[in-house]
């Protein structure tokens, strides 16, 4: 059974998934495929494990890192009600070809909503995802090979909660962290366009203590690109500037442009209104025992955090790409819920 069970979130910025024994992360970006003048690898490289592409409804796809470097018309959106009904499907089955094994048994699937939108979207969500999808996968070499998976069951939790699965449970989905089943925990989750805010009270779920806010590390990129813009006149795509950033510096038409001090900037105000808007939705959860600050932007602004949010931190185990707790929890609670029938 466990290895039916698959958890994915689907983020503005990357789609992470695992199955239990791999992950998969990539760029949630995808364009319609164009045809290779020149199939040869002029250097060698090991082009197959970054080529996703897929064919669905009679139309071929460029996803992740290959549509930004060969698609002319690329979608990507920060936009949730276009996110889900036009880009969440093309990005799930790019991650259920490369995750999905054996396509002959149904596959159960655990994903993740930001907070403020989960009542809205979930129930359209699952729908669209729980059926059999027929489409093709093609390799490197443009050989098409057709595939049928079946999504026989789809639970879908608020995003935030992932992180507190993979501390409370254990990898054969097994409570196992007391602390979680015992105390009251802040989670501050950072994502690419949203940072959601949530409490664990004893393992419940709080509804007066979660928020979800536009103030996602997009915010600081947005911020970094308009400076960027006025030093050279080019108006480069956010998601181009992940690599940027994390560098330091970025060469525009040959022009190497430091973004070290720009970039801390960002972080910092970032930073700032992410840790005021913690303090202020938890006011009156003061007896808060300790906070876990999670997501991929998370792991950027916790060394800003600190001093600013009202609490004691829990640092998470440094095992995993920060990005990756909340769909390894994901997956933990996929297991907690059907392979565990005799949960302790």
């Amino acid at each position: 059974m466990a290895e039916h069970i698959i958890g994915i979130d689907i983020g503005f910025g990357f789609t992470k998934a695992t199955n239990g024994h791999d992950f998969l992360i990539f760029k949630s970006i995808f364009g319609e495929a164009v045809e290779f003048q020149i199939k040869e690898n002029l250097l060698h490289a090991n082009t197959d494990d970054d080529h996703l592409q897929i064919e669905v409804d009679n139309t071929s796809y460029f996803v992740g890192e290959l549509a930004e470097r060969q698609s002319s018309d690329r979608t990507f959106t920060l936009d949730q009600t276009q996110f889900v009904s036009s880009s969440s499907k093309i990005l799930a089955l790019a991650t259920l070809s490369k995750l999905v094994k054996d396509t002959a048994q149904p596959i159960k699937l655990v994903v993740g909503l930001p907070i403020g939108h989960y009542r809205e979207y979930k129930d359209e969500l699952a729908k669209m995802l729980q059926t059999t999808h027929n489409f093709f996968v093609i390799n490197a070499d443009g050989e098409r090979k057709q595939t049928s998976i079946t999504v026989s069951d789809v639970r879908v939790l608020p995003q935030p909660i992932g992180t507190v699965m993979d501390s409370l449970l254990s990898t054969t989905g097994i409570a196992k962290n007391k602390r979680f089943a015992t105390d009251k925990i802040g989670i501050i989750d950072v994502g690419f366009r949203t940072t959601d805010y949530t409490i664990s009270d004893k393992g419940r779920y709080s509804e007066r203590g979660s928020l979800t806010t536009k103030n996602g590390i997009s915010r600081a990129f947005s911020q970094i690109g308009n400076k960027l813009k006025d030093a050279c006149g080019i108006n480069i795509e956010i998601y181009r500037l992940y690599d940027a950033v994390d560098k330091g510096t970025i060469k525009v038409r040959g022009k190497s442009y430091d973004l070290h001090k720009i970039t801390e900037h960002a972080f910092k105000q970032l930073a700032s209104q992410v840790a005021a808007d913690a303090n202020q939705v938890w006011t009156d959860d003061w007896d808060i025992d300790a906070i876990m600050i999670t997501g991929g932007g998370g792991a950027v602004l916790l060394p800003y955090m600190e001093a600013e949010i009202e609490g004691a931190i829990i640092p998470i185990k440094q095992d995993l790409d920060y990005r990756l707790h909340n769909v390894r929890g994901y997956y933990k609670f996929g297991l907690y819920t059907w392979a565990n029938p005799k949960k302790k």
